[in-house]
């Protein structure tokens, strides 16, 4: 990945004001401390660790909801240090942050729909794994995905879906098409094969992921958030 100085700054630094603004338009004055250091992220598995214990807390209703103040707004302005990257689904319901109890800084997020994972959000990956050394890559996928089920139903109906949305059901019709015979929920059957395709096209497409992974600098894992629970699951 070739290393460009100036481009590395203009995205830190345009990633850096759109924070700035986020958090000058929803920060309340009891979130202006920062948060307590908690320990730190040396590992994949303890990066793993870190959010299936953050997933703990949200389900059980005991949040921390940490590093969301202002003083950490403001630390974090000068530059970032994810642990972790994200590629899930744009679901509102499913922001990675909350279910993960996590704050400013920790992921790295990458969302459509569908949790696909294409050359645009492939090189958007790369970028975090090469240049701030994130140590785990989540896929996370979530049951009564709106995205299969459009998929589903293109293949049952031999039809098209509207505008752009064909994308979407051409990227994941692949991963899809093969379990719709399998016995139980096509559904369930489609968002799980989905999980652990995308999550072996990371390894097979990129040769930065796989390289690190193969050093045992990184862990590419692939889970399902249950809507009605809260919990996060590992599927691959």
């Amino acid at each position: 990945m070739a290393r460009s100085h100036l481009s590395r700054r203009s995205l830190l630094t345009a990633g850096g004001a759109a924070a700035v603004a986020l958090g000058a338009a929803t920060a309340s004055p009891s979130a202006a401390a920062a948060t307590p250091a908690e320990d730190p992220v040396d590992t994949p598995a303890e990066a793993l660790l870190r959010l299936r214990a953050g997933n703990r807390r949200f389900t059980s209703g005991h949040g921390r909801h940490p590093h969301q103040g202002l003083a950490d707004l403001h630390r974090l302005a000068a530059g970032q240090h994810p642990f972790a990257v994200t590629v899930g689904c744009a679901d509102s319901r499913v922001a990675p942050e909350v279910l993960f109890d996590q704050g400013l800084g920790d992921l790295f997020d990458n969302r459509v729909a569908g949790n696909i994972v294409d050359d645009l959000l492939l090189g958007s990956i790369e970028f975090a794994v090469e240049e701030f050394g994130s140590l785990l890559i989540v896929v996370l996928g979530h049951e009564r995905c709106g995205a299969i089920t459009a998929t589903i139903d293109a293949i049952h109906s031999g039809g098209t879906a509207p505008g752009h949305i064909g994308t979407i059901v051409d990227a994941l019709r692949p991963a899809v098409e093969p379990v719709l015979d399998q016995p139980g929920d096509p559904v369930e059957n489609g968002v799980r094969a989905n999980i652990v395709a995308q999550v072996s096209a990371l390894g097979a497409r990129s040769a930065i992921i796989s390289e690190k992974v193969h050093q045992g600098a990184l862990r590419v894992v692939g889970a399902r958030y249950d809507l009605d629970n809260g919990r996060v699951s590992l599927v691959a």
